[in-house]
Formats: C-alpha cells, sequence, structure tokens
C-alpha cells in the first residue's frame, strides 16, 4: 500500500470502526438470523408449532434486525453523524407509517365493495 492511499484513508477515518473481525462478526448475526428465518418457515410453521399469522410479525421484526445490521456495518451509517442518521431514519419513519396507513385504508376500500 503506497503512502498516499494511506494518507487519504487516514484522512477522511472512515474504515475506522469496521475491522475483518467486526465484519465476520456481523456476518455471522446475520446468518444466524436468516437460519432462524428458515427454521420457522420450514418447520415451524408448517407443523403448526407457530401460527402464521405469528410467524410474520416475527419474519417483519427478524428482517427489521437484519436491516439495521446492513445500514449500520456494511454502509457505515453507524459511523457517520447523528445529524446524518436522523435525515435517513426519519423519512424512512415516516414512509413505513405512510405505508400502514395506505394498508388500512386500502382494507377500507376493499370492505366498501362487498
Amino acid at each position: 500500500m503506497s503512502t498516499e492511499t494511506t494518507e487519504v484513508h487516514a484522512e477522511h477515518g472512515e474504515h475506522d470502526g469496521m475491522s475483518k473481525k467486526r465484519i465476520i462478526k456481523v456476518a455471522l448475526i446475520l446468518s444466524a438470523i436468516t437460519c432462524v428465518e428458515f427454521i420457522i418457515a420450514l418447520f415451524l410453521v408448517p407443523k403448526g408449532i407457530i401460527p402464521g399469522n405469528v410467524a410474520n410479525p416475527i419474519y417483519i421484526v427478524l428482517t427489521l434486525f437484519k436491516a439495521f445490521y446492513i445500514v449500520a456495518y456494511f454502509m457505515h451509517l453507524k459511523f457517520e453523524r447523528m445529524s446524518l442518521i436522523f435525515a435517513i431514519i426519519v423519512p424512512i419513519l415516516f414512509i413505513i407509517g405512510l405505508i400502514l396507513v395506505l394498508t388500512n385504508e386500502s382494507h377500507h376500500w376493499i370492505d366498501l365493495r362487498l
């Protein structure tokens, strides 16, 4: 590695928090969450241990955890300033709220057609 490349990384400090060990740890966490999702989908729901209406919110929560880890570590958002984090997270929360409201409204329109 040349001194010029080392200086650029030292100036920006954008990869300070990510080491090989941390990347492997996050990848293992993501893999474990995915394994739990597969176990629920392939074994617990078909055998009736967990009903489908309980499994769906579990899938959503686990998927949100995976999204958090991907955004926080692999997209380096965890190492950014708080203002940038709020600039990304607040609109996403509003979009999620909008989707929930529109989903509720769509059920209302379906009920009117019946």
